[in-house]
């Protein structure tokens, strides 16, 4: 007997001040074991808050849950604990969109895995830990049995988000929750996890709720799609169908967002206050485990001219964010220089450092860990504009804010709430305001829109490229979208293994790689164009 996932009139209200703001309305759909569904929306429209209320996971004091969510006749909505225990984990797994969060910092990642299998399938520790080992083999980490006893801190962005996937599936569940799954993820490890979730979808006769901001993965997963706006979903149906003839004007304006091919702005050599330059000539970057040396990024080599953007593209762990990091002298280098214009930032400290680190910025990829949970979004903006004497007064101040929050699509009169109030691509989208504030002259943007969904993240795109152009900011751009490199980037760089493989203009580099991990990550590219999107 096939089991079935059937949610009724569902209904999420958050209670704010005495006020219960709607945030789901009347949302139902069915889905059977083997099956796939998607959904899709923009940042804030309950994707992901239907995914929490079906297994006890939204704020238990704070919101109100309306209709009704059955499994096999198990009512979700409003169960007890006990019922929600039984089902989270064991019947229904999750894959959770921060793995940062989601990752507990105090255990090492074989404890984590362990821990799932023994209370939902009732194997011994030893059984346990080998299934936990293997699993992690397929889901693509290199060293299994090493990664066992890591922490979360120690993996790169790409395999934690892997370990939370094998997490999610080692209890076998009927059902799996992927909430923006492969967001973090490169285009080859990308297609290799969404094939694995489909092997495993088949060979475990598991049904697949799957919420993305990627158009491009929900067709290649999914049969059956759900378009959300504002809490409601606005149209459903077949994926093919709807993303080849879409009925509704907001689904033809996600599909509208997609990055083009096309840059909106060039780069023009030699702009920018006397062609400044931000210069990594022969980077190491070493990290040490007592004994153990980890070489991170090998002899690499960039220039970045301000007015310019220089994109670098690469599987997760392949030195980018570690490279980008030791620019901004986050990290200590093990040798080589770093020079932004006249000064060595390399031989820098102390105070001297500090200033001139408010010629670089930085937007990181994970804005739940980079942002303070006890700063409202006004305070966070202005601490660097007080830190860096940006305005003369307070009059100032409050306007700068302001423009801050309006330039990245972030409502003024939100300047009291806290980031927790936010979703994650507004989250993100504060982030980008945060980096912008003390009007930099170089940007370096890691991972900076993976988590946004479409036209949130054309907004901000284009918001970045009009920066750049306006205030003459160079910026680097670290990504794993090749649609999106080749839509930002005036030149484009490639790290495989810690090291520079290619770099060169971003057109000829796409059109003709010479190296085969270059042609490999194109290969691996699940399509730049939907078919709606395609230029006759």
């Amino acid at each position: 007997m096939t089991t079935r996932l059937q949610v009724d009139s569902l209904g999420i209200s958050f209670l704010q001040r005495g006020e219960a703001l709607a945030a789901v309305r009347d949302v139902s759909f069915s889905l059977s074991q083997a099956a796939t569904l998607g959904i899709v929306g923009e940042s804030g429209s309950g994707k992901s808050a239907c995914c929490n209320a079906l297994l006890g996971l939204h704020p238990k004091f704070s919101t109100r849950l309306s209709g009704s969510a059955k499994l096999e006749g198990v009512e979700l909505i409003n169960a007890s604990e006990r019922t929600l225990r039984s089902v989270r984990g064991g019947r229904i797994g999750m894959v959770f969109q921060d793995p940062m969060t989601a990752l507990n910092p105090h255990m090492t990642i074989g404890r984590q895995l362990v821990e799932p299998a023994r209370l939902h399938r009732a194997i011994g520790r030893h059984a346990a830990w080998l299934e936990a080992t293997r699993l992690l083999d397929e889901v693509g980490i290199k060293k299994p049995a090493q990664t066992m006893q890591c922490y979360a801190h120690e993996l790169s962005g790409g395999m934690r988000q892997r370990v939370l996937i094998a997490m999610a599936l080692i209890a076998k569940p009927e059902f799996l929750l992927a909430d923006e799954p492969t967001t973090a993820l490169d285009v080859s490890t990308q297609a290799q996890i969404l094939a694995l979730l489909d092997t495993l979808r088949q060979r475990y006769n598991m049904g697949l709720l799957f919420v993305s901001h990627d158009l491009h993965v929900v067709e290649q997963v999914c049969e059956d799609v759900l378009v959300m706006r504002s809490g409601q979903v606005v149209e459903r149906g077949p994926c093919k169908q709807i993303f080849s003839n879409p009925q509704h004007p907001y689904t033809r304006a996600l599909l509208d967002a997609i990055p083009h091919t096309a840059k909106p702005f060039a780069f023009v050599p030699g702009a920018g206050a006397a062609a400044s330059q931000l210069s990594l000539q022969n980077i190491d970057v070493v990290y040490r485990k007592g004994r153990i040396a980890l070489h991170a990024v090998k002899n690499a080599s960039l220039s970045l001219r301000r007015g310019e953007v220089l994109g670098v593209v690469g599987e997760s762990g392949s030195g980018k964010s570690s490279l980008a990091r030791a620019a901004l002298r986050l990290l200590d280098i093990h040798s080589g220089e770093v020079q932004l214009g006249a000064q060595p930032l390399h031989q820098l400290q102390g105070e001297a450092l500090r200033r001139e680190r408010k010629r670089i910025q930085m937007v990181f990829q994970d804005p739940y860990a980079s942002l303070n949970p006890r700063k409202t979004l006004f305070d966070t903006l202005a601490e660097p504009l007080r830190l860096h004497r940006i305005c003369a007064n307070q009059k100032q101040l409050l306007q700068k804010v302001g423009r801050l929050l309006d330039d990245v699509g972030l409502e003024s009169r939100w300047h009291r709430r806290y980031p927790h109030q936010l979703s994650g691509g507004q989250r993100q989208r504060l982030a980008v305001a945060r980096a912008l504030a003390p009007e930099p002259e170089f940007l370096i943007a890691d991972e900076a829109v993976s988590a946004l969904d479409v036209s949130v993240q054309a907004q901000i795109l284009d918001l970045l490229l009009r920066a750049c152009k306006e205030q003459a900011i160079g910026m680097l751009f670290i990504t794993h979208d090749i649609a999106v490199v080749r839509y930002v980037a005036d030149r484009v760089a490639v790290m495989h293994e810690g090291v520079i493989v290619e770099q060169g203009d971003t057109e000829r580099l796409l059109r003709q790689p010479a190296h085969a991990y270059t042609r490999s990550l194109l290969g691996a590219c699940l399509g730049l164009e939907l078919p709606h999107t395609k230029k006759q």
